[in-house]
């Protein structure tokens, strides 16, 4: 008796060839969008503290999507870590032509309560980890002749959030520094865009409602503010990420895409619910 062998499912193949480094790759929005990007063709980089995730959700590339994928264990926010993730996926794959800096996290707090040490570390993981990327991609990005950076902001690169002073501060500065790159680099042929996701289901949401004594009605009450009613899913914000990481966006550079469900189009608002997008929630 003969087993049919498993094909691989495949996507529009938009991103065959291109080789990406994606940070934050081993949960939430940075794996959703790894997975997409092998599926359409491309050889990932998964990069995170956490080798074990990171290192299962290779697997499952390399069995099911026609692209390829490594894991590396980085902290990105120390230099050396960051350089060598790049040098290995360089090394493995040949080439480097997307740069996509996601990781991030959050401290909760008032300012006056933060340690300089707290600060230095969310700073570090959120913003320096940017820098650190470009600075050693950019050669590879430059050879590639076309080279795509995007960068992973949020809602609050446009407006403040309750106890979250440092993450607000590192996700405004996103944008000043994805105008900067796109600017300074677009005549190597390096296009730089930032994503701005709303409320979406991933664990830093969580780490930031479970401080709550109700998580999940908090989660509720801040949904009553979104006019589609719903918060997105990591593979939402990862088609975003994709279409900046590709010639769809041909001629968009320095600028900044916001996926909400339309939370940032009115001071206040109350979603008196049920819209249409809630039916398959």
């Amino acid at each position: 008796m003969t087993t049919k062998k498993k094909t691989k499912p495949s996507g529009s193949g938009r991103l065959a060839g291109r080789v990406a480094w994606i940070s934050g790759a081993t949960s939430g929005i940075g794996e959703a969008a790894a997975e997409l990007f092998a599926r359409e063709g491309a050889k990932v980089a998964i990069v995170g503290r956490r080798r074990e995730l990171g290192q299962a959700i290779a697997r499952r590339i390399n069995r099911t999507a026609p692209g390829a994928a490594i894991a590396l264990a980085c902290d990105v926010s120390r230099e050396r870590d960051v350089k060598a993730s790049i040098a290995a996926t360089v090394k493995r794959f040949g080439r480097l032509d997307i740069l996509v800096n996601n990781a991030g996290m959050v401290e909760i707090g008032d300012l006056h309560t933060y340690t300089e040490a707290q600060w230095d570390r969310v700073m570090g993981v959120n913003v320096k980890s940017m820098f650190f990327a470009f600075k050693h991609a950019f050669p590879h990005l430059r050879k590639a002749k076309r080279g795509y950076v995007v960068n992973v902001g949020s809602i609050s690169s446009f407006v403040g959030q309750a106890r979250t002073p440092v993450y607000t501060t590192t996700k405004h500065a996103i944008l000043g520094l994805t105008r900067s790159i796109a600017l300074d680099y677009a005549a190597h042929g390096v296009r730089c865009n930032c994503v701005c996701p709303g409320i979406t289901e991933t664990p830093m949401l969580w780490e930031h409602l479970n401080v709550r004594p109700d998580p999940k009605a908090a989660l509720a009450e801040r949904l009553q503010r979104v006019p589609m009613g719903v918060s997105l899913s990591p593979l939402d914000v990862a088609k975003s990420i994709r279409y900046f990481s590709c010639e769809d966006s041909a001629g968009i550079t320095g600028t900044s895409l916001t996926i909400d469900c339309g939370y940032l189009t009115a001071a206040e608002w109350q979603c008196t619910g049920p819209t249409l997008f809630q039916e398959n929630v």
